[in-house]
């Protein structure tokens, strides 16, 4: 897939990026991060570090890639099941990691569900190391849930 174009996401991408979540099987969606108002307020707080690929005109691959100012996180790493096995999640999760590297971020990580086997295949495969020394807890920020913890 030679004419693979990899550039910067902005918000005027949602519209295509959105459709290709859609088409993953599999794929976990949440309504406020993943609305056109959240993927555009990570992409302020994130300018430079996330991308798609194009192919076409037709966007292919998507990588939400932010930081906190210590370490690098991938979002949401897809490529369109057609056009899977030509390298193209590999040359997206490259230049989000040229461009992490270049605002001084040293390490970054990823969240693949346990059932992606597709997905942990390929982590594996790459060199990333699957961390079972640390648990993830999620905590949904609303104002009853705060109360609640407060409480």
């Amino acid at each position: 897939m030679e004419n693979i174009n990899i550039r910067t996401m902005t918000i005027e991408d949602y519209d295509q990026v959105y459709q290709l979540w859609l088409g993953i099987h599999g794929f976990g969606m949440r309504s406020i991060d993943d609305s056109k108002e959240g993927v555009e307020r990570f992409l302020r707080r994130n300018p430079n570090t996330s991308v798609v690929a194009e192919w076409e005109g037709k966007i292919v691959g998507a990588i939400l890639c932010g930081h906190d100012g210590r370490r690098g996180c991938l979002y949401h790493v897809c490529v369109k099941e057609d056009y899977r096995k030509h390298g193209i999640g590999k040359a997206m999760v490259t230049e989000c990691m040229r461009r992490l590297h270049a605002e001084e971020i040293n390490k970054v990580t990823l969240v693949a569900f346990t059932d992606n086997e597709l997905g942990n295949f390929f982590w594996n495969e790459e060199g990333w190391t699957k961390r079972d020394d640390l648990n993830t807890y999620d905590f949904v920020l609303n104002e009853d849930n705060i109360t609640k913890f407060n409480g």
